[in-house]
């Protein structure tokens, strides 16, 4: 966490501060009732007849020339822009806008003047500094649901975004001087991979979700101290215009440093950093996300550095299998050691068909024949697997969600979609022995579908969830319906024939079902938790 105080220099690791000054002008000059923020002045640009007072700044400050120069670990340097205005209490108890900042040396903007109108006799005048204009007697800020920032490492959207302050002029001469105080938090995102894909891909937003509002207009108290009056939001999203390159394996901020400003609070952030990709996915064009949950105490005036590795999950090739068979099914002939195992769904150019799957029980790959109508249990791969009564409790009551956006690779391409469920310890009465609706579908033949809903697990319970990616089948040599449906193998044989049918988990877009599945198709095994 680093402190970011506006108009002054934070040199030291942490949380240690340097503090300099930056100065007030009180003019006769016209009232100015442009809106806040807009407008550019000269930086020489001073009112006739005006006492200027300057104030100080640190040595090191000199060469600064963006609104925010910050470093991982070390702080901010941050300095005025020329279009910056901040609101004055007069004499009267009423606010003045000033004209545009007037900032005197463009190689030190760590300190600018103002002009208001208005009468200041006063030992002190309250300052403020927001991008809502001052109307009536309670100022107040906007934190923007949508900012931008079209340059890697570069905050100069703070102000528009919610940046906001409060100082105390004093008096020193003929004008005041002050100091200003931040009181919204900042975000600071560098981003990070070792993944080709992602290499390739464009960051061309961040979905900043948080399980409480993090953006709105906010009342100001006269202590600076935030409180939500309308427009709240729980999400805030960065937009990058064409999109910051992640090519970096290490933290690089000049690579894609992302800037947000956020609401003060303890928050549970899902960070969604959504790439562009138009060369991994079999399909052409893909865009979705890599997820990061952190919960941070976003301290008012502070920055806080948030690093990520967006490498993808990756699923291998290997756990497909026929029913309960010995061997995964391409065993020996692993697309990833030069075999044929086919890595493209059908119907997508470039799909392969291969004769090298089991075609009789002498091989080892071959499912485990039932007998009959009755019972009949998993004993070898899929010996572990939830029975068909736990896969009911999954899909009745494991609270399923569908995701359509988190990426994921298999086999050397990009895909997105899957399902949320509760973990087996976050339900309640589940139960090996009856099925959710208290019978036994091991001896019982039963089919049933459930529906999935569109909304994402909230992020401070988001690890009680686990994910699975909608990764297809094989049969007969081909892959099938990769990034559109998910089949899941269980522990049980379904007693309708138990020789070539056994229960199994599909998974789609707003659908669960458990119901049977033909063994000699190769579905995945595992993934449960």
């Amino acid at each position: 966490m680093n402190k970011f105080m506006k108009r002054l220099t934070i040199s030291s690791v942490l949380q240690s501060m340097c503090y300099g000054f930056a100065a007030l002008l009180l003019t006769a000059s016209c009232a100015n009732d442009d809106t806040v923020q807009e407008g550019k002045q000269k930086q020489t640009d001073i009112p006739t007849g005006s006492t200027v007072f300057t104030g100080t700044s640190q040595p090191d400050a000199t060469t600064r020339t963006a609104i925010l120069n910050h470093t991982k670990g070390a702080g901010a340097s941050v300095n005025w822009s020329y279009t910056d205005k901040i609101w004055v209490k007069d004499d009267a108890g009423t606010w003045q806008q000033s004209a545009t900042a007037t900032i005197p040396s463009a190689a030190n903007q760590s300190f600018a003047k103002f002009s208001l109108s208005g009468t200041y006799t006063g030992a002190s005048h309250d300052i403020i500094y927001t991008n809502t204009a001052v109307t009536g007697s309670q100022p107040q800020v906007e934190i923007k649901i949508e900012q931008r920032q079209s340059v890697p490492n570069n905050f100069d959207h703070a102000g528009e975004s919610g940046d906001c302050g409060i100082a105390t002029g004093n008096k020193s001469g003929n004008g005041y001087a002050f100091t200003l105080n931040h009181k919204a938090s900042y975000l600071c995102l560098i981003p990070r991979t070792t993944n080709e894909y992602v290499k390739r891909s464009k960051l061309i937003r961040v979905e900043i979700m948080s399980d409480d509002d993090i953006a709105g207009t906010y009342n100001m108290a006269a202590d600076g101290t935030l409180t939500l009056a309308s427009g709240g939001s729980k999400t805030i999203t960065v937009k990058t215009g064409s999109g910051f390159t992640i090519d970096n394996a290490a933290d690089d901020m000049s690579k894609n440093a992302i800037y947000a400003v956020v609401a003060p609070g303890t928050h549970t952030f899902r960070i969604r950093y959504w790439l562009s990709n138009t060369t991994d996915n079999p399909d052409g064009f893909i865009l979705g996300t890599i997820s990061k949950i952190i919960t941070l105490n976003c301290t008012a005036g502070s920055i806080h550095d948030i690093t990520a590795n967006l490498n993808p999950h990756d699923y291998d090739g290997d756990h497909y299998y026929q029913w309960d068979a010995q061997e995964q099914h391409w065993k020996g002939h692993e697309w990833n050691h030069g075999g044929s195992q086919p890595t493209l769904s059908q119907g997508l150019t470039g799909a392969t068909t291969s004769s090298d799957y089991a075609q009789s029980n002498s091989d080892s790959r071959w499912y485990h024949e039932g007998g009959g109508s009755v019972r009949f249990d998993a004993t070898q791969s899929c010996a572990t697997l939830p029975n068909a009564n736990e896969m009911t409790w999954y899909a009745a009551c494991g609270d399923p969600r569908w995701d359509a956006d988190e990426l994921w690779t298999t086999m050397g391409h990009l895909y997105k979609g899957g399902v949320w469920f509760k973990k087996k310890s976050q339900i309640s009465g589940f139960n090996a022995n009856t099925a959710y609706d208290g019978s036994d579908w091991r001896t019982t033949s039963k089919d049933q579908s459930w529906f999935a809903s569109n909304t994402l697990p909230s992020a401070a319970d988001a690890n009680n969830y686990f994910y699975l990616p909608v990764l297809g089948y094989y049969l007969v040599g081909k892959l099938f319906l990769v990034g559109n449906y998910g089949f899941y193998w269980s522990s049980s044989a379904h007693p309708r024939d138990t020789y070539y049918y056994s229960y199994c988990l599909r998974i789609s877009r707003g659908s669960i079902d458990v119901g049977q599945g033909e063994c000699p198709r190769a579905l995945r095994v595992g993934g449960f938790e």
